[in-house]
């Protein structure tokens, strides 16, 4: 399919809010990667290195789970590549200056091209439009500081946010021929008790790559997901729904939802029946 014909087909992401391909009255982003690893993989890894057996994966759970877009995390993907290949994480310590642990992790071409095969493959398999989430350019630069070892991210400072956003804005590229709907930036991190305030201006060489491509661009906190260039905002179902009957869901132009691993597959599916 040619690319111009495959953005025509998958439109932009309000018109997936407008009309919800799940036939919902609200459309529902499910983040269900840990509690689908613990159902449907019985708690075995998920087969990141696999491209076909992890479309597969996700398919399973996009049946049963119906969500309006299938989500895929490439900052998963990076994760569990740097824990599996010593040669590569070690490459991200061969020096100390702010950010070139970062430029390193996605100038990789082996491991971005992995990337890109892993997003065209479910891209190619799924029913859904496909929405990219990866850390925010901060966030992974400091995972990515961590990771190799380059001590605190006490060091680290708003302006550093925008020299990690050409990096990732760079690496974006590689995915010009998909079909994405979106492309979220999670501002979110629990490895450390950090908290980093980024001025959305600071992620515009990521905001220029997305517009230019037609995709649409969210950040994600706690709260939920934030589009920039438009006033659609998606908030977050918060855990307690899922493992009790009597949760409200709180009002929004389309809702965020990370399912719980522990969460009772048999409440999962009458708590999504209530969603519609």
């Amino acid at each position: 399919m040619a690319d111009g014909a495959s953005r025509t087909m998958v439109g932009s992401f309000s018109s997936i809010v407008a009309a919800p391909p799940s036939g919902r009255a609200t459309a529902v982003v499910i983040d269900h990667e840990r509690y689908a690893q613990k159902v449907m993989l019985q708690g075995k890894p998920i087969p990141w290195s696999d491209p076909v057996r992890y479309a597969q994966f996700m398919g399973q759970a996009q049946s049963l789970l119906r969500p309006d877009v299938t989500l895929l995390d490439l900052g998963a993907f990076y994760d569990f590549t740097l824990e599996n290949d010593r040669a590569f994480a070690t490459s991200l310590a061969t020096r100390s200056r702010i950010g070139f642990a970062l430029k390193t992790l996605l100038g990789e071409t082996k491991v971005a091209g992995r990337a890109v095969e892993l997003a065209t493959v479910v891209a190619q398999t799924s029913r859904t439009p496909l929405v990219l989430t990866i850390p925010s350019p901060i966030v992974w630069l400091a995972k990515t500081h961590v990771a190799a070892g380059l001590g605190s991210v006490a060091a680290l400072e708003p302006e550093h946010a925008e020299n990690a956003a050409m990096y990732v804005a760079d690496w974006l590229r590689r995915f010009a021929a998909l079909p994405l709907a979106m492309v979220v930036l999670d501002e979110r991190w629990t490895g450390l008790a950090w908290t980093f305030s980024v001025e959305d201006a600071a992620y515009v060489p990521v905001t220029n790559v997305v517009e230019h491509y037609r995709w649409n661009v969210g950040r994600r906190t706690e709260a939920g997901i934030r589009t920039l260039g438009s006033e659609l905002h998606g908030a977050s179902v918060p855990p307690r729904f899922w493992l009790s009957d009597d949760e409200p869901v709180p009002p929004g132009d389309f809702l965020v939802a990370e399912i719980p691993a522990d969460a009772v597959p048999e409440l999962v599916l009458e708590r999504l029946g209530t969603l519609k």
